[in-house]
């Protein structure tokens, strides 16, 4: 009998989930209810796709060890993506001050747009594995003595069913899993959303000759001052275009009107954002989106999970995507999969209960962080500060104080930010150490920027005039 693997959903989570798949079962298949793309062109499918991603350190390392025979860091980078190191190559306003610009590199993000990095992916998988992608909506879950046996689908020629050895809901955001779910008997999941009413504006612009090396440039918002938080980034992407990304939580949020934009940016805690892109050429218009809520799912939790079936991505929980790290989860979710089923195959008894307990514990780390500040803000649903995040966040602002002057301080942020370590990280001996002496050097009164760097920032000032 073959040994069929379903996956629903074809974009990051879903590709990559049929990556770690793909040298266990004997077939693997992908779903999706979308046309997908033949280049890197933005689809529907991804509610936040034309805003700002970063892919962190530790879910660019999962990646590499999910598609066998190809760099994936090395396609990214010859697709188009920008190599950033978080140690020296990033302008960073924190709520507690400039971050210094290090010798040493640190870990390292890449940048470009989601559309290109989902295609990226995509065609590495497809073109060193033997996955197939169809189009095909899903319907619901197919189960028999507590096992799912695969899924039944709506497709252009109709209704049909889908054997599977193996089913994983990588479908996103929009994720039917809870109703599925409720048709195999599983009533008793729980659900938790944070959301800081966030708003994402965005804006495409051309690189302006000269600028084609000035660092990513963001700043951040402030949770702790009583009031909504506000930011923007200058990121680089392909195709010699710089993506200005703007966030601002209820009752802060950016404009969708082009001078309403521009304003906004100079309006931040500092003008940095609006200086670069007041003498740029826009691309595109403002695009806007508000699919930013924090929403977990604790499926790990479930007393009676089936046989057969996992949930990755974000149909297991979604981040505020101001925190950048909804994709390496993803990543590194996958990666648990591929682990477990090479080490105990694909019918093996307690899998799917496995591999769901592992993902959560790559959600534990992004969703303390996300949710962990989003509390602060003052209109923020769903979640109010308690004892335990205030004695966390005390320590946490400590850190990044100390971080914005210590190397030391700033390489434990940096590892924990970017997924290469886990929260205990911040624990260790040498952090805490690192903590209590607090910043070795005076606060930086404005932008860490070379003597080339504020000369292209100046000029694109006069471009302005």
């Amino acid at each position: 009998m073959t040994r069929r693997a379903v996956v629903i959903g074809a974009g990051l989570a879903g590709m990559l989930a049929a990556a770690a798949l793909s040298g266990t079962a004997d077939e693997v298949i992908v779903l999706d209810r979308d046309d997908l793309p033949d280049g890197p062109d933005h689809r529907k499918g991804l509610p936040q796709g034309r805003h700002a991603h970063l892919l962190m350190a530790g879910g660019l390392a999962a990646m590499e060890d999910l598609v066998p025979g190809v760099s994936m860091r090395r396609h990214l980078l010859d697709a188009g993506a920008h190599d950033i190191p978080l140690g020296s190559g990033l302008v960073a306003l924190t709520p507690e001050g400039w971050m210094r610009r290090w010798r040493h590199d640190g870990p390292h993000m890449l940048a470009c747009s989601r559309a290109l990095l989902d295609w990226a992916v995509r065609t590495a998988v497809l073109e060193h594995t033997e996955v197939e992608v169809r189009r095909a909506q899903v319907l619901e879950l197919t189960s028999r003595d507590g096992r799912v046996t695969g899924v039944r689908l709506s497709t252009p020629q109709g209704e049909k069913e889908l054997d599977a050895a193996f089913v994983v809901d990588a479908s996103g955001r929009g994720s039917r899993v809870t109703h599925w779910l409720e048709g195999l008997g599983v009533t008793d999941v729980r659900e938790r959303t944070v959301d800081s009413g966030l708003v994402n504006a965005t804006r495409v612009y051309r690189v302006p000759e000269g600028a084609e090396r000035f660092p990513l440039t963001i700043v951040q918002a402030d949770p702790y001052v009583n009031r909504p938080g506000r930011s923007g980034m200058v990121l680089p992407i392909e195709g010699g275009r710089w993506m200005v990304s703007l966030a601002g939580t209820r009752g802060g949020e950016p404009p969708a009107d082009p001078e309403g934009f521009l304003q906004y940016t100079l309006d931040l805690p500092h003008p940095i954002v609006g200086r670069l892109i007041s003498g740029a050429e826009p691309l595109t218009d403002v695009h806007i989106s508000r699919s930013t809520s924090n929403v977990r799912r604790y499926l790990e939790k479930v007393p009676r999970w089936p046989e057969g079936f996992v949930v990755l991505g974000d149909a297991l929980a979604t981040f505020n995507p101001a925190y950048g790290q909804g994709m390496a989860v993803a990543a590194l979710g996958a990666r648990f999969l591929g682990d477990e089923v090479r080490r105990a195959g694909l019918g093996s008894a307690g899998l799917a209960r496995r591999v769901q307990r592992g993902a959560a514990r790559s959600v534990d780390a992004a969703w303390a962080l996300a949710v962990g500040q989003d509390v602060w803000y003052p209109q923020t649903r769903g979640a109010r500060p308690n004892a335990g995040d205030r004695l966390v966040t005390r320590y946490s602002r400590r850190l990044t104080r100390a971080a914005t002057g210590s190397y030391r301080a700033a390489a434990a942020l940096w590892d924990v930010t970017s997924l290469t370590a886990g929260p205990e990280r911040l624990l260790h001996p040498a952090t805490v150490l690192a903590v209590l002496n607090g910043s070795l050097l005076p606060p930086l009164r404005e932008p860490p920027l070379s003597a080339g760097e504020r000369e292209v920032l100046r000029g694109l000032e006069r471009m302005a005039v």
